[in-house]
Order: C-alpha cells, then structure tokens, then sequence
C-alpha cells in the first residue's frame, strides 16, 4: 500500500467532518462526489443549494444528496457566525455591518464552521489564491497554542527507497515563511515531526539542515541552525531531532558517520527541515524535477485547526487527496 492509500484508509477510520468552501468549483464538487462514495470523510458544500443541485445534475454525480449544503445567506447559524466575528475581531474595530459582509463569503463561513466545531477541517484554494485562503484562517482560527508560525510540509515519494523512510522524505517549510527566526525554525521542525507521525505514520528523523555539519563552517546563518535545534530538542525531547547537518551528511549513512560521528539522525534522516523557505521551496522543486519524485502537500501545520490549500491548477485527484490528508491531521489534534 502506497502513502496516498495508506492515508485514504486511515481517513475513512477517522468518520471526520471537512468543509469545501468553494462548492460550486468543478473540480471541488466532483471531488466532493468521490470522496462521498469512498466514505472519506463527510463533506460540508459552502453555496447556495439549487445552483450545487444543478451542478450535480450537469455533472451525472450521484454522492451530492449525502452532503451538507451551508448557503452563507441564509443558513441556520449565520446570527451565532456573525456575533462570534464580532467578538474575535472587536480589537481591530470591526462593525456589525463588516462582520455581516464577512459572513458572505464562503471562506469566512468555512473558517468560522472550524472555529465552532461544526467541521473538523477545511480545503480551499482550487478556486481562490493563498492569501485570501488563509486570511480568515489566521483571523478565527487562529495557530495552536504557543505556536507563532505558519508552515507547509511536502511528503517527498521518491522512486529511489533507500532514501528516508522506505523513499518518503519530509521536508519544510517549502510554502509559508520566508525566513524563520531560531526558534521559529525550532517550533517547524516540531510541528513536521508532528505531521509526519500523523501522516505518514512512522517516527521522525528530523535533520535540521545547514550548509555547515558540526562546526564545518561558521557563520551567523550557521548559528541560527544550531540555537534551533537546541530550541526544538528542549520543545520536544521526545522526539529525534539534530543539527546542523548538510543535506548529504543528513540522508547518506557513510557521509553522515564521517561527518557528524554519534549522531541518531545523521545518514539516517526522514525529515529535512531547511533554513529559510527559499531554500526548502528551490529544493523540494527541483527533487520533484530531477529525481521524478511525487511532492505531496503543502499540508499546513501550525493551525489551531486543519485548514489546507490547494494550488488553483489543482486536479480533481489533488482536492481528494488533501481531503484525506486534512482529515489525518484533524484526527491528530
């Protein structure tokens, strides 16, 4: 069994609650169709009710009835959505009559269903850019508890299985934030090693990496790395985590002995953690590329609660796929 079944299945144990705020997208609607008749997850469509019938109608889909339709002018919570709005949002000054403009766009009624319990996730973004996806996010749901940083994780499938577990490599942050701090980056790598466990199902190896190993260099971005993995050992003792490691010295278990002798990571890795996101994005793209591996993700983590996007050149495989995943990591909260 393959990573996206073996989290397919795991999905279908879980009997979680996700919400498509983009209901009336294509793709999303027909996704909404499989992962119904699959029994993945139970599956909540933000729009109004004729205009999804039609469209289940148009597209020959027999799973729609077995959905839950929010139309977020009329539903039976919009006064509570509304109040709450208000409530959270009376700081920055917001008026009723902004929370009620608010509570018309489906990703605000998304991101408030999460908030209140009545969906246990959400996936959005086939239809909407990144930054509009998470602005209600970060507004009503809000990051965990002593987490200040917004990640994204890609499941690496490569067709070489020698590499990290069983050819799975993790690696972060590829999709969120530009330049971590050290303790930003300590609270990544745990946050990765909570979703690896979570997704992937087996235990994190986290190399938090560098252009140096052990002192080979030294450099302030060098020091960044290892003030991080000191952070991240304290946050989670627990877990095996060690740095700094260059990335060959990190995955390859000769170079990883010679280089850092006595390490449990080094050679051994499964998790790769980089230093800044520009070096985890150019890298996970060019391991897609070149080595012809599957990039899975980016899975957000850090969230109080699952909420994922999807690239809006996603496929109707894509949205099932996050479905799944998203229902994964809710069952891990």
């Amino acid at each position: 069994m393959n990573l996206i079944e073996q989290i397919k299945e795991n999905s279908k144990k879980h009997n979680k609650t996700i919400v498509l705020p983009e209901g009336t997208e294509e793709r999303t609607i027909k996704a909404a169709d499989i992962i119904l008749s699959e029994g993945l997850a139970n599956i909540v469509l933000v729009g109004k009710e004729a205009e999804i019938k039609d469209l289940a109608l148009k597209y020959n889909l027999s799973n729609i009835d077995k959905a839950k339709i929010v139309d977020p002018a009329i539903h039976e919570k919009r006064e509570e959505y509304i109040e709450t709005l208000m409530e959270l949002r009376k700081k920055k000054g917001l008026t009723r009559e902004q929370a009620e403009e608010l509570m018309n766009d489906p990703l605000y009624v998304a991101a408030m269903m999460v908030k209140k319990g009545d969906a246990d996730g959400e996936v959005a973004g086939a239809d909407n850019a990144t930054g509009d996806v998470l602005r209600p996010a970060f507004q009503i749901v809000k990051t965990k508890p002593g987490i200040s940083v917004v990640s994204g994780a890609f499941f690496m499938i490569l067709k070489d299985k020698t590499f990290g577990e069983d050819g799975i490599l993790v690696f972060a942050d590829c999709a969120v934030h530009p330049n971590p701090t050290a303790e930003e980056l300590a609270e990544i790598a745990v946050e990765t090693g909570i979703t690896t466990k979570a997704i992937g199902g087996f235990e994190p190896k986290i190399a938090i990496l560098s252009f140096s190993t052990k002192g080979s260099a030294k450099h302030e971005m060098v020091d960044k790395v290892i003030k991080a993995t000191e952070i991240a050992k304290q946050k989670a003792p627990d877990m095996m985590i060690d740095g700094e490691l260059q990335a060959d010295a990190a995955i390859i278990p000769a170079i990883g002995q010679k280089k850092a002798k006595g390490s449990e990571i080094a050679g051994q890795a499964n998790v790769l953690v980089f230093p800044s996101l520009e070096t985890g994005n150019i890298t996970y793209k060019l391991v897609q590329r070149l080595a012809g591996a599957e990039a899975v993700g980016p899975v957000l983590q850090g969230m109080a609660a699952p909420i994922n996007d999807l690239s809006r050149g996603c496929s109707i495989d894509d949205i099932v796929s996050l479905v799944a995943i998203t229902c994964n990591q809710a069952a891990a909260n």
